[in-house]
């Protein structure tokens, strides 16, 4: 179970302590327990929903993306705005882009992007809950991991060196593949129509990124994961 630790330890900001510093193989096969850190975070994020029934709903919203962040550490929030600055000021340069995304400055597009995303997330959550939204406050957590699994699955890894690498270079891949169709399977039939707009915005936002940088990076990761979930929640939102 070290590989699961391994993936609550990075993915959340939830008190895991691991016995030392994993192994490459072990890094690795923690990819394979993104999909599991999503559906905790979704059930979770359930159950305060069901703890916070007769809160009012702007206020239920707000508690439960203030969870949501928590939850993650603000990670791959970070990697959005980091991605955000990078895409526009690189100006379709991949040294650039690459070079701005390990600036730890946030400019003006970056907050701005973080605070668009937010709003929107907060404001379909908030639809979701004067409708009433059970289990599928599981889709969007679990989606936007699993997408993360399928990304570095498919996708190469451009900064040497880095741990994204390690993750890539010792993903058991035909285990992989199994627990990306089961992922896949489960959120088609809990999110239908949602899980394949999801999955159509994932090869999308894939394209963009191979056609800038050739690969991905763990900024571009994070922001894929984020995107994902805003257009989960949205979708749900919009009764998709």
């Amino acid at each position: 179970m070290l590989p699961f630790w391994i993936a609550l330890q990075f993915l959340s900001s939830l008190p895991v302590s691991l016995p030392g510093m994993p192994e490459p193989r072990e890094l690795g096969r923690s990819l394979l327990f993104y999909p599991l850190v999503g559906l905790l975070f979704g059930l979770l994020l359930w159950l305060a929903s069901l703890l916070l029934q007769g809160t009012p709903a702007p206020l239920h919203a707000a508690l439960l993306l203030t969870l949501w962040v928590l939850l993650s550490g603000a990670l791959h929030l970070d990697g959005l705005a980091d991605s955000a600055d990078a895409w526009l000021g690189g100006f379709g340069d991949r040294e650039r882009t690459l070079q701005i995304m390990k600036d730890p400055r946030s400019g003006p597009i970056a907050v701005v992007t973080l605070v668009l995303v937010l709003l929107l997330k907060f404001c379909a959550l908030w639809v979701l809950v004067e409708q009433g939204i059970g289990a599928q406050l599981l889709l969007a957590p679990l989606i936007g991991r699993a997408a993360m699994l399928g990304l570095f699955l498919c996708t190469p890894y451009v900064r040497p060196g880095g741990l994204g690498q390690a993750l890539a270079e010792h993903l058991p891949r035909r285990i992989a593949g199994w627990v990306l169709l089961g992922s896949a399977l489960f959120c088609l039939v809990l999110g239908g129509w949602v899980a394949v707009l999801a999955l159509a915005m994932f090869a999308w936002l894939r394209h963009l990124i191979c056609r800038r940088l050739g690969g991905t990076t763990g900024d571009t990761a994070g922001a894929m994961l984020e995107l994902l979930e805003l257009v989960v929640v949205l979708g749900l939102a919009l009764g998709l």
